[in-house]
């Protein structure tokens, strides 16, 4: 089976992009297809399709186009000349995705520009899924070259996401699906894979016996702006835990795969799931916090508390905060702790993963009084800028044996001088047009990352005193320390 790096790029292909006028598509979508075509990394024969339901004529969906592009597109990389050519890849095409004979003229654009292989991305609400994929089956657009790419959320608990697998399944084949996880597009992700797999250094030390804690965090100085109706569905845990942080703890914790393949890599990160110690409802109890923001200050400014935010219901219980002691039951990692963090109006925005190591046996120097945030410790982060930092003792100058903290760096923008935007999708979207599955979510992968939260879920719902109130611009309940507190460990702080 092909490794990454041998998969070939097709000579030509169609993106079409369903919600095409949406917000996703326009503010991240596009800007990372136009990056794409800024490094020279799509064929010329690549067609990219907008679809919509808006009453948009194509000339004024090419000037949304244009506005988006250049408010989100980094002023380093616009280039007028550049966007002018990449425009020439845009079309767009009106569509009620739920009217089927609507599809028929996307199938006649479609002929208009064949291309050796065509992804359907469907940046859409997901009770759409299973209609668009009957419409495009229906219309004969699904062949063996065809490939459809699912936005989260992929459910709301474990039994509407095997729903919605069960219907996309009636229509597209496993190997066609390609569920996104944007986090997994960053280079400071694949940088981790790297860094374990790619030298020996680290293989004898990524183990219980050597490290002490793991800590990841995704932490967002906003509120929830104007996704009040999705984002009360759905709260902290199903919008960022039951992915993007459990995705990142399997590429921490798994085992070295086999190869490159796709499902070699993810047959390790399904172990890691599976491998999670299972909730009770005194295990929620003691190893979960939920927080919702109050009002306080954010970026120097007063803002309002989530019960006062427009759309929100009075005395909504949906948590904005989320802090876990998670365990992994198997030989390299029993009895470290991961814990993960996550939540809104925090003080800066920030994804990070920390491994912290064990300190030394027996010290024989004189060290400063870090206690438990001693700094040996390996530092991933992943926004807002891009490195990889370790953390160790020296010596400090002069006739004494003193030790201070001091890191060896790796940032990326000036190692290797290139420009990447943060977003991570425009390597998804290649590996979408490529074929390659391995930085996107398997089926089975989904279906355990929702069997270990629905636990969380289900006793929070069950609780009547709801979540702990936090300020605005502040790290969230202080409970979410005590996790670690009882452990011993503090959370890491510094840059």
């Amino acid at each position: 089976m092909s490794a990454v790096s041998q998969l070939p790029f097709p000579e030509s292909f169609n993106m079409v992009f369903f919600g095409g006028a949406g917000d996703l598509v326009t503010r991240k979508l596009l800007p990372a297809m136009y990056q794409c075509h800024k490094n020279g990394l799509l064929v010329e024969a690549g067609h990219i399709l907008c679809v919509d339901r808006q009453d948009l004529s194509e000339e004024t969906f090419l000037e949304l186009a244009d506005e988006k592009a250049r408010q989100f597109i980094p002023a380093a990389d616009w280039d007028e000349a550049v966007w002018a050519a990449f425009r020439q890849r845009l079309a767009y095409l009106r569509i009620d995705a739920t009217q089927p004979e609507q599809y028929a003229p996307l199938k006649e654009r479609l002929k208009k520009s064949p291309a050796a292989v065509t992804v359907f991305y469907l940046s859409t609400a997901p009770f759409l899924f299973a209609t668009i994929c009957a419409h495009l089956t229906r219309q004969g657009l699904n062949g063996p070259n065809s490939r459809v790419v699912l936005e989260k959320p992929l459910g709301h608990d474990l039994a509407s996401a095997n729903a919605i697998t069960a219907d996309v399944d009636r229509y597209f084949h496993e190997n066609q699906v390609y569920r996104i996880d944007h986090y997994l597009g960053k280079e400071s992700v694949q940088n981790l894979m790297a860094l374990r797999f790619g030298n020996a250094l680290f293989e004898p030390l990524w183990r219980r016996m050597w490290i002490r804690d793991v800590q990841i965090t995704i932490a967002e100085d906003v509120g929830i702006g104007s996704r009040a109706g999705f984002y009360d569905k759905a709260g902290a845990l199903r919008d960022m835990v039951q992915n993007h942080l459990l995705q990142l703890l399997c590429f921490v914790a798994m085992e070295p795969p086999a190869s490159l393949d796709s499902n070699a890599i993810r047959n390790e990160k399904l172990k890691v799931l599976e491998s999670l110690v299972p909730f009770t409802d005194e295990g929620v109890h003691e190893k979960t916090v939920r927080g919702q923001y109050r009002a306080g200050i954010s970026g120097g400014k007063a803002v309002p508390g989530y019960l006062e935010e427009e759309g929100i219901p009075p005395g909504s219980h949906t948590e904005t905060f989320v802090a876990i002691k998670a365990e992994i039951a198997n030989w390299r990692w029993a009895g470290v702790p991961f814990y993960l963090f996550t939540g809104k109006r925090l003080p800066e925005r920030l994804a990070e993963i920390v491994i912290h190591f064990h300190d030394v046996p027996h010290p024989i120097f004189p060290l400063p009084k870090s206690g438990a945030c001693a700094p040996a410790k390996l530092v991933i982060r992943l926004q807002p800028d891009e490195f990889i930092r370790l953390y160790l003792y020296a010596k400090q100058p002069g006739d004494s044996m003193e030790l201070q903290p001091v890191s060896l760096d790796l940032n990326f923008a000036e190692q290797f001088k290139v420009r990447r935007a943060e977003g991570g999708y425009e390597r998804l979207l290649l590996d979408a047009i490529r074929g390659n599955q391995a930085l996107f979510v398997r089926q089975d992968e989904q279906e355990q990352a929702w069997r270990w939260v629905e636990p969380i879920l289900n006793a929070w719902a069950n609780d009547p005193k709801g979540p702990l109130p936090y300020a605005a611009g502040t790290w969230g309940p202080a409970a979410s320390l005590d996790l670690l507190k009882r452990d011993g460990i503090c959370w890491h702080e510094g840059n």
